[in-house]
């Protein structure tokens, strides 16, 4: 490992920053890098994987997502524009308000903020590209396919059509495939969320600039770094509920069905504890984009940054603690009331501190009255609206006279256009010359702005009125003289203007500019990283590296331009012709490695297609052929892994400039992919434990669990299962240790016998819940299902196994390149006490209660 450490001066002193670089020599750097970074031509350009190509691909995708949404939206609130009109039946406007909710939430609102994000993160941190592109194109091709199959199901009168959230019994016992489409299809599209999660959170603690501290990061990569965490956190209770739900679907397990054991608000609770840190999830990022804003409008650095990011982490963490206000109506005892009505009104703190750090900003500095800033202000107004209803909604005697009403349509609309749309469009003014080089129209975009600003309050400032009037949502049409016609109509009237406003902004985006002159570098005179990109475009993100010790660069190290333009920073040149990024470390953002990044591959959307098969077939009950394409999916992934990622290199170490030299090669901490096995491991864990949260809820909730009489677990299988399964975690570390010490002949034995034991645990799992019938009783379902999340675990854990065992025999792993083998070690940990947990629910705790 010495061999790889880093060698040669950090920071880089200012005599050699300032010698300068040949000008043959820099463009002959220019051209190698032009070679290497260059975008696929003709039909192979769908192949890229390059954050530029594959952000674009996800923003545009997600906008005309949104747009099919913004339809249905309209389509209905015809509907509702004078009672009793039928221009839409009661089963396809249930449809329509299902698959509006279901397209604005997973569609458009969270991917929106991973697309903007994977395209102008490394812009932020002065990064060539994320660390893993190929998940980024993965999980793109993964949203496309998934958001077709989950929309496309309104052409054939098919669609899911009990609710964004599905509530049983409601979509348990809906008739047809529109259930089975909202929970396979979304749930292959969470896939999509979580890997851009990871490469988010991975990219911002490992590809930032040397010298870039944690302190000194942009803000916004301080909000990926919370929402990132909080999509992990969030989605897998989702995705565990609709592991269940679907189960019992399909098998008829019955979770959710009273009368076998079951408990619906199960689904409630799994589903708000994902549905809340949504709302922030959304939100946040808004926030980023007006931080990065801001300051360049008020011409001065922010205002209170630690607060800032204190307040981000303070408002990711409280949200987790808010999910039960959306069940004030449930029947809860009054001391869950109480708690989580005062923690619902504490997240209101952080939010203010937040407002209120953005308004010092802009009273300290010298504010210019730009296009960004009209939108922020308007989101300012909004979202304020929005968060006092909020606080409304949040005691629970007035969430109990409100509940389901009008009202609580009004005030989630005014929170995500205040704290979503708004600010998303200011951003997308503001970094609109970023991306494409030219820049909106001033006067498409106040058109737009004042369109949308009215059209929104004309549209849902009444729907308080019909709310408290006693209007219940998700109704399809209602009786004259209820007081509501004409409150409905001119409802109906702001929608038709705001979707004016909003079609002036997207005609804006999207008309041709050609005809436009070339922009100004840093048409806004800001101060972050983001603003050094090369006016004309150049694909290979930054053209070197900087060393970044201040927060706004481009305002207090004045030669930083010139020296990035000149080659002078680091991996100013491709001389071995292969695609490199820099590694720090996570803290300090001292340079540790040179990291080979991939580059354009079919195998990333053929991975997606499978995929896609694996979780769309079931729909129509084709079970043999999604397992195939399962199996090919899997595949395709460890083709992927065998020939791009942890390839012993050519050099130990490479000149990264500046004198300094290092590693081409990183394991364990070091090594990025070690942080993603990591950050993944935190969502599965987090899913697991969800499950397991099923179990104890049952048990709390339900005076019948386990039922008198029940079978229970058998014994000896489950012990045996837990024994060779903690045995094949001993062995995988036996044999990361054993490889590493050079006995490679031990490592491998290891590596034959780690792979039976799993298999054995897995058999011995079966085994233990095989007596047991889960369609009757809730109990038998529930110890049936955490042996299946155990078994494919167990399964995928031989896999890796085996997958080492390969690389030790064929070269791709020795003693000094375990990349491999320590990742696997890693994901061993979490299974080791997946096995344990499991084995102590199934075995001792049914036992104990």
């Amino acid at each position: 490992m010495a061999a790889r450490a880093p060698t040669g001066p950090f920071p880089p002193p200012e005599a050699l920053l300032e010698q300068p670089v040949p000008p043959e020599l820099q463009e002959a750097q220019k051209a190698r890098l032009r070679e290497v970074w260059k975008q696929p031509p003709g039909w192979r350009y769908w192949s890229a994987v390059n954050n530029t190509e594959v952000g674009v691909w996800y923003t545009l995708t997600a906008l005309a997502f949104m747009l099919v949404a913004g339809v249905l939206a309209l389509a209905m609130r015809a509907q509702l524009s004078f009672p009793e009109l039928s221009l839409l039946d009661a089963d396809r406007y249930n449809q329509f308000f299902t698959m509006h909710g279901s397209a604005m939430m997973f569609l458009f609102a969270v991917p929106i903020f991973e697309a903007i994000s994977i395209l102008i993160l490394p812009a932020f941190l002065g990064a060539r590209d994320m660390p893993f592109p190929r998940l980024s194109a993965y999980g793109y091709w993964c949203f496309l396919i998934g958001g077709v199959f989950v929309l496309g199901s309104l052409l054939f009168d098919a669609a899911p059509k009990a609710g964004w959230f599905m509530y049983p019994p409601l979509a348990t016992e809906d008739l047809g495939i529109g259930s089975d489409i909202w929970l396979l299809g979304l749930s292959f599209i969470e896939v999509a969320s979580i890997a851009a999660a990871v490469e988010l959170i991975v990219g911002t603690l490992k590809c930032r600039p040397p010298g870039m501290r944690v302190n000194l990061m942009p803000l916004y990569a301080w909000y990926v770094l919370v929402v990132g965490g909080m999509i992990l956190f969030a989605f897998p209770p989702l995705i565990a509920g609709d592991f269940l739900f679907e189960l019992q679907r399909s098998q008829d397990w019955p979770f959710f069905d009273p009368e076998r054991g079951g408990d619906p608000l199960l689904w409630q609770h799994l589903f708000w504890i994902f549905g809340h840190p949504e709302v922030y999830i959304v939100m946040l990022p808004s926030i980023a984009i007006a931080a990065m804003v801001i300051p360049t409008v008020a011409r001065t650095p922010i205002v209170g940054y630690s607060w800032i990011v204190l307040s981000a982490v303070g408002t990711g963490f409280l949200s987790f603690g808010l999910w039960v206000h959306h069940m004030f109506t449930t029947g809860l005892p009054a001391i869950s009331l109480g708690f989580f009505s005062a923690a619902s009104e504490a997240v209101v703190i952080p939010t203010g501190v937040q407002l209120f750090a953005f308004l010092a900003t802009l009273m300290v500095g010298h504010v210019r009255p730009t296009l960004p800033m009209l939108w922020l202000a308007g989101a300012i107004a909004i979202f304020t609206l929005g968060g006092l209803t909020g606080v409304m909604v949040a005691l629970a005697p007035f969430d109990w006279a409100v509940h389901d009403s009008y009202f609580v349509v009004a005030h989630l609309h005014y929170t995500l256009f205040g704290g979503m749309i708004f600010p998303v469009v200011a951003g997308v003014y503001y970094f609109f010359p970023f991306f494409a080089k030219r820049m909106l129209s001033e006067r498409l975009g106040r058109w737009s702005f004042w369109l949308l600003f009215v059209g929104m309050n004309v549209t849902f400032l009444p729907m308080h009125w019909t709310g408290l009037a006693g209007m219940p949502r998700r109704v399809w049409t209602y009786p004259a003289g209820m007081g509501w016609d004409w409150v409905n109509l001119v409802s109906t009237a702001g929608a038709y203007l705001t979707a004016a406003g909003f079609l002036v902004f997207v005609w804006d985006v999207l008309r041709p500019k050609s005809d436009q002159p070339q922009i100004e570098r840093n048409p806004w005179g800001a101060g972050t990283l983001e603003w050094t990109h090369d006016v004309p475009d150049e694909a290979w993100g930054i053209r070197s590296i900087p060393y970044v010790h201040t927060r706004y660069p481009l305002w207090e190290q004045p030669e930083m331009l010139a020296r990035i333009d000149a080659g002078r920073y680091y991996l100013p040149d491709a001389a071995e012709m292969k695609r490199e990024t820099l590694v720090t470390s996570v803290i300090d953002a001292r340079p540790i490695q040179v990291q080979r990044v991939t580059g354009p591959a079919w195998i990333t959307l053929w991975a997606a297609a499978f995929t896609g098969g694996a979780f769309i077939l079931p729909v129509f009950k084709i079970y043999v052929l999604a397992a195939v394409c399962g199996v090919l999916a899997g595949a395709c992934v460890i083709y992927w892994l065998w020939t791009s990622t942890a390839q012993v290199p050519e050099a130990e170490t490479k000149d990264a400039g500046l004198g300094l030299r290092l590693p081409t090669y990183a394991s364990g901490p070091d090594a990025v992919g070690w942080w993603g096995v990591w950050i993944t491991m935190l969502g599965d864990a987090t899913a697991f434990a969800s499950l397991v949260f099923g179990f104890f809820f049952f048990w709390t909730a339900r005076p019948d669990f386990p039922p008198e009489g029940a079978l229970h677990a058998v014994p000896w299988a489950v012990a045996a299962s837990a024994v060779l399964g903690a045995a094949s975690w001993a062995l995988t570390v036996a044999a990361r240790e054993w490889n590493a010490a050079g006995r490679v002949a031990h490592a491998r034995a290891a590596l034959v016998a780690a792979p039976v034991a799993t298999l054995l645990a897995a058999g011995a799992a079966v085994l233990a819940v095989w007596p047991l019938d889960p369609v009757a009783h809730v109990y038998p379902a529930i110890l049936w299902a955490l042996a299946v999340w155990l078994v494919a675990h167990l399964l995928l854990g031989a896999v890796m196994q085996l997958y080492c065992l390969a690389g030790s025999v064929f070269g791709k792993m020795t003693p000094s390149h375990d990349a491999d083998l320590r990742n696997v070690t890693l994901f061993w940990h979490f299974a080791a006490l997946t096995v344990l947990v499991t084995a102590a629910v199934l075995g001792i705790a049914p036992r104990l209660l």
